[in-house]
């Protein structure tokens, strides 16, 4: 369901912008996905194929993840998350409410979870091409 309601907030905003561009058909959405998130890249492609608008209906839809790299506030360790790692449980909860990573993810130089996300979080809509009304 996350996925759906992320696919509803890209498709909204693309047209927005598109509209604001002067843009008559969108022909590609490129959206960049922090690693963190968690976000299944396949429900939330196939969320956007359904909820495309008329003016997108040849658009294709780029998903890119942004991998995640974690540093240490304490001892200044600096490493890259693993998804993997971390049990079905502890990534489903990660995967709702990424805050929580500071429960369950600790650093692997010195176990504090004391911890900044340097890069990979969150969920960029990151350009839009498209034909001007005008072309």
């Amino acid at each position: 369901m996350h996925e759906w309601a992320l696919a509803e907030g890209v498709v909204s905003t693309a047209v927005k912008i598109a509209r604001a561009e002067g843009l008559s058909e969108i022909t590609e959405v490129v959206v960049k996905i922090g690693e963190l998130q968690q976000v299944e890249h396949d429900v939330l492609n196939f969320a956007l194929e359904q909820l495309r608008k008329p003016m997108m209906k040849d658009a294709r839809f780029v998903l890119e993840t942004i991998p995640a790299r974690l540093k240490c506030r304490v001892c200044g360790e600096e490493w890259r998350f693993s998804p993997e790692e971390l049990s079905e449980e502890v990534s489903e909860a990660i995967h709702f409410v990424p805050e929580v990573a500071h429960v369950y993810i600790k650093c692997p130089g010195c176990g504090s979870p004391d911890f900044e996300v340097v890069e990979g979080r969150g969920v960029i809509l990151a350009s839009i091409k498209g034909v001007k009304k005008d072309e």
